[in-house]
């Protein structure tokens, strides 16, 4: 049951988790395999039931197990499907439906398997659910018994405005008190995410310089090459902004910014977040380029005149001592010329004086994390090109986190805050307040928002946006 790691210490209360969506596309591609990898790996509690559950019943427990096996397989690289492991954890998951106006069968199905597991039993609800279903699912929760206790997972949005994120979070606090709360956010999952800090904290090269006297910007790059896939819905009724800009790229800005806590634990990391999201100015439309390309509205499920955007860049500024006058740019959107997660801290130039004539065909010194599943962090520099001339050229030094740590498997996003989620740790995970501080933020752009401009699909958006990173233009579009 060991899969040459991780290492690290395992969730080991007893646990009954439940999943609601668990026969969806979440359960299926990350949720489930997830769970294989992490019981591989030794990391589950040994006394541990899971309960699928949904509105439609997907036929017998083996039924159900059989087609989740299924999806586990396709979605796994063929060496980390081990169909024996998966046989194992698979008698520990059952399928009870349910809906908000009826849990309950499912209350009565937690409490028989807490009493079968005993003393010391946890539960973890998992709510990956619509976002118009979230608040009455809730609501069944707490009436049914089911959240007596439990902690609370769910998946983004966490609304669709300030005053709708203040209503969601009321409705859960109703039932869960903030501290076993555990809203996902599964860039922050990311290994090369929590690099970040690691970089930064952990090293005295880099600490003194994490400052405004020697950063010039800060780029967040999350461009995608495929346009909506199918999911036109979805887009329609969210649009690029409140999907990304308000969750993934603001908690990435958060990572970069923060002043250093006290200590590397949830409330101490949480509070420094926060910090950064109540110096934040609120976006300024003037600011913020929206984009919809071509064809858009020609793909199934999208209105003839729809105006939602499908890329977004913008400027934002943190108003604090360490980064006033630093813009922070951020991009995404669908369509584009690749597939990137990149972080780019961008340094001033030196001084003019011995090299100023010779650096014109060189890149500005630069620090990149590209947040793959096969992170690197490169830092770009000048340096005299070999030969009988001084000459200077651009070089890189590189760290591939695969080749400097070949014997450590990282975690996939969804299997680290699973297994934080059950050891009951927060710290990579979102709390309310911060939600709603950033819904302050963008709320100038939700009252105003730009008109999308037109683009090309396979290039890098609308020429406003490339215009906002200014003479240095944005890495990746230069790379």
């Amino acid at each position: 049951m060991t899969d040459d790691g991780p290492t690290g210490t395992p969730a080991s209360d007893p646990h009954v988790l439940v999943i609601f969506g668990a026969t969806g596309d979440l359960a299926r591609r990350k949720l489930f395999p997830g769970l294989l990898r992490l019981y591989r790996s030794g990391m589950l509690p040994d006394r541990l039931s899971v309960i699928g559950s949904g509105r439609h019943s997907p036929g017998t427990d083996e039924e159900f197990r059989r087609t989740l096996g299924e999806a586990v397989a396709d979605h796994l690289p063929p060496e980390a499907f081990d169909a024996a492991a998966w046989r194992e954890l698979a008698e520990r998951i059952t399928f009870c439906t349910s809906s908000a106006e009826d849990g309950a069968a499912l209350a009565e199905r937690v409490r028989r398997e807490r009493e079968r597991l005993g003393a010391g039993v946890r539960t973890l609800v998992y709510l990956s659910v619509p976002p118009a279903s979230a608040e009455t699912m809730i609501s069944m929760l707490g009436s049914t018994g089911i959240a007596e206790g439990a902690s609370l997972v769910m998946e983004k949005p966490f609304g669709e405005d300030l005053a709708s994120a203040r209503s969601l979070n009321a409705a859960v606090h109703r039932v869960v008190p903030e501290e076993r709360v555990f809203r996902i956010d599964h860039f922050l999952g990311k290994e090369a995410v929590q690099n970040i800090l690691a970089l930064r904290f952990a090293n005295g090269l880099f600490e003194p310089a994490w400052h405004r006297n020697h950063i010039a910007y800060v780029q967040i790059d999350v461009p995608e090459s495929i346009g909506i896939e199918g999911r036109a819905g979805f887009m329609e009724s969210t649009g690029t902004f409140r999907d990304m800009l308000t969750t993934h790229l603001s908690q990435l800005l958060g990572f970069v910014a923060l002043e250093q806590p006290v200590s590397f634990t949830a409330a101490a990391l949480r509070a420094e977040k926060l910090r950064v999201y109540r110096a934040m100015r609120p976006l300024d439309p003037s600011e913020v380029v929206f984009g919809q390309y071509e064809g858009y509205r020609e793909e199934d499920g999208v209105d003839d005149a729809s105006r939602v955007e499908t890329f977004v860049a913008l400027r934002a500024w943190v108003d604090s001592p360490r980064w006033w006058g630093v813009p922070f740019l951020l991009r995404t959107g669908k369509a584009l010329s690749a597939s990137r997660r990149v972080v780019t801290i961008g340094f001033h130039e030196p001084p003019a004086g011995l090299f100023a004539d010779r650096v014109a065909d060189t890149c500005p010194d630069e620090l990149v994390f590209e947040l793959t599943d096969e992170p690197e962090i490169t830092l770009q520099l000048r340096a005299k090109r070999p030969g009988a001339d001084f000459a200077l050229a651009s070089a890189s030094l590189e760290l591939r986190f695969e080749e400097a740590f070949a014997r450590s498997r990282p975690l996939e996003a969804y299997e680290k805050l699973l297994l934080d989620a059950l050891r009951g740790d927060q710290t990579l995970f979102t709390g309310a307040a911060e939600i709603e501080r950033l819904w302050e933020v963008c709320a100038p752009v939700l009252a105003d928002p730009p008109a999308p401009v037109s683009y090309a699909r396979g290039g890098w958006g609308p020429q406003a946006a490339l215009d906002l990173a200014g003479e240095r233009g944005w890495r990746v579009s230069r790379g």
